[in-house]
């Protein structure tokens, strides 16, 4: 028997082992398989063998199988947990190779076991059977468990909910159950979920029918949402909302509880259709809304913690559980506050009064401008009416302008009260805003915080003593057309002063159409036919004398006989008016028994407002709301 290690020691070659052989055995033809081919037949590739020990060294172990030559097993096939093997111990192995690169026979125990505990497995276990193996590591796409054999676990099929690391069950002996044998390519899958999943059905069954609202039941966090976190109570998760975490503000569920804590929790709701289960942690711990009234009664002064900040107002923490909303309209007598952060910010300590609770809702309205003097209480004192003031135009609108006496005190000046003799439409007609002004203080109304502020109340009234006097009833002035309706044309007759042309008094005929008359800019001579202090119009006329007298006559004897006449008969022309003064006749009035219109149109106003609105229109600037939103928002 040829000893190769020997010959690999003296680094013999193959050439010169073959030459000496050839020498020695003239019949040995130099083909090595030949030598073996008597014996070779009995033996196949991959059978399992049974041989003797012969030899152990560090590297290898020589088998003795019953061929003229022993095999080579490897010594690292032999695992630290296994007995070393010893000269003359009989070994089961598989016939891996005929002879290697060397000559030698290559053997394998550990594959010889692998076979032989396959067919064990095969033999004794099917699929959907449970079988208990340690995992061995972590491989592509899951884990490898020993049962025996090695068999793949899948990373879907680890857990219900898959880990967030697989790595951490190496080392650990776990229980499958077996999905899928394969015989021809000897791989078995198993898995994990599936034994847990059927484990969980049963004891699902027993808790929901045990389970009773109120309860107190302990269990294990096995995920968390940014709502909640769902606990494991032993078969079936129940949802552990964030609301129901805390009395106390809380932004996320982990700021309460972590994954795997285990904790005791009350069942709030059951859903036996749907297996839903609503568990609560704050309810075991009486509400600190209990008795809200009497800890914070209304109009009571309180220090507290601001926590959040929304552009509707601020949120106050009381006391852990306890919060009030402070709305925007709340925050500040004066300063006009278009966002809470302008005032307060989170983590602030604030002073505010409880200005209302609803405790059904679990609500508290809350004020820090309460806590502060308001200046409105001495705003009577300090503007009476008639008081010259000065301030700043805040705001222009067209029924008016804003004017600001002081932080927080504003007045409304109206348009109706800008000029004496001047139409405004809008208010940046005459006025800017930034503006510095003068004014007069007319009302004052302290309930409502409103002032009523004077512009023209500065000068005189000229409708009181000069336009009567310039404009004496028959004078004959000249003036610009600066528009043309269809009853009449207004006349410029100087600055902010304008009388009214009607188409009546246009002509000493009847005239249809105005603007074939006269054109806007024209410069007229006309004559004045009333002045009516009162409503402050200047009645003008371009009918020569002769005209007006005949027409006087005419409707004198029309009224004369107008007694016998029959109540049906068409009215004649009555007297345009004309003179100073405030009388009820009317200024104009159409031949023809045409009437004149019942109101002149917007430009020329009827009737000048007899006194200051008494409020604000329903326009007025959201600077300061009334009431606070109808509707709370459901965020604190």
């Amino acid at each position: 028997m040829v000893d190769r290690n020997l010959l690999r020691e003296f680094s013999v070659e193959d050439s010169e082992l073959d030459a000496v052989m050839a020498a020695s055995f003239p019949d040995f033809a130099g083909d090595e398989s030949e030598f073996y081919e008597s014996e070779a037949q009995t033996y196949g590739l991959n059978d399992i063998l049974t041989g003797t020990i012969v030899r152990v060294d560090n590297e290898e172990v020589v088998v003795d199988i019953g061929f003229k030559s022993e095999g080579v097993v490897q010594r690292d096939e032999w695992d630290e947990f296994d007995a070393p093997p010893e000269v003359g111990q009989k070994i089961e192995v598989l016939l891996e190779e005929f002879e290697d690169s060397i000559g030698l026979i290559v053997l394998s125990k550990r594959k010889a076991d692998r076979v032989r505990e396959w067919e064990k497995i095969i033999a004794t276990h099917n699929e959907g059977d449970v079988v208990k193996g340690q995992v061995i590591r972590k491989i592509k796409g899951g884990l490898l468990i020993n049962i025996g054999v090695n068999v793949f676990l899948p990373a879907s099929q680890v857990d219900i909910r898959r880990p967030n690391d697989i790595a951490e069950y190496i080392g650990q002996e776990i229980e499958c159950m077996i999905l899928k044998i394969d015989e021809a390519r000897r791989n078995i899958v198993v898995s994990r979920r599936r034994l847990i999943e059927e484990e969980r059905e049963k004891m699902k069954k027993t808790l929901l029918s045990n389970l009773e609202i109120g309860q107190l039941r302990k269990g294990t966090v096995k995920n968390i949402a940014d709502f909640g976190a769902f606990v494991d109570l032993g078969g079936i998760d129940g949802l552990l909302h964030i609301t129901d975490m805390s009395w106390g503000r809380i932004s996320h569920p982990t700021e309460m509880v972590k994954i795997d804590d285990e904790v005791e929790v009350m069942v709030l709701n059951i859903d036996y259709d749907k297996e839903k289960i609503a568990l609560g942690l704050k309810q075991k711990s009486a509400s600190p809304w209990a008795n809200i009234g009497t800890k914070y009664p209304v109009g009571n002064r309180i220090s507290g913690e601001v926590v959040n900040v929304l552009s509707y107002g601020a949120f106050v923490k009381l006391e852990d559980g306890i919060e009030g909303l402070v709305h925007i309209s709340e925050m500040s007598w004066t300063r006009r506050v278009n966002h809470p952060s302008e005032l307060v910010a989170i983590g602030d300590k604030v002073d505010v009064m409880v200005l209302g609770i609803n405790e059904d809702k679990q609500e508290i309205s809350l004020g820090m401008k309460q806590t502060q003097p308001n200046p409105w209480d001495e705003v009577t004192a300090k503007y009476p009416p008639g008081t010259m003031v000065k301030g700043t135009v805040r705001n222009l609108t067209n029924y008016g302008a804003f004017v600001e006496l002081q932080e927080g005190v504003d007045g409304l000046l109206h348009i109706s009260d800008m000029s004496w003799t001047r139409k405004v439409s809008h208010a940046n007609e005459i006025l800017k805003k930034g503006d510095p002004i003068e004014c007069q203080i007319l009302t004052v109304d302290e309930d409502r915080r409103r002032i009523a502020l004077g512009l023209k109340q500065l000068g005189e009234d000229p409708w009181e003593t000069r336009i009567p006097e310039k404009y004496a009833p028959g004078k004959t002035v000249t003036g610009k057309v600066t528009k043309i309706t269809n009853f009449g044309v207004f006349v410029q007759l100087e600055d902010d002063l304008e009388g009214l042309l009607h188409v009546s008094e246009l002509a000493d005929h009847k005239v249809d159409h105005p603007e074939n008359m006269v054109q806007v800019g024209q410069d007229l001579e006309v004559r004045i036919l009333r002045v009516d202090t009162g409503e402050r119009k200047i009645g003008l006329s371009r009918k020569t004398e002769s005209t007006k007298e005949s027409e006087g006559a005419a409707t004198e004897s029309t009224a004369e006989g107008s007694s016998s006449a029959s109540p049906s008969a068409p009215k004649a022309r009555e007297e345009l008016k004309g003179g100073t003064g405030t009388g009820a006749g009317p200024l104009f009035s159409l031949g023809g028994g045409e009437e004149a219109p019942a109101e002149e149109p917007t430009e020329q106003p009827t009737e000048q407002p007899t006194e200051q609105p008494t409020e604000q229109p329903t326009e007025e600037p959201t600077e300061q709301p009334t009431e606070e939103p109808t509707e709370e928002p459901t965020e604190k």
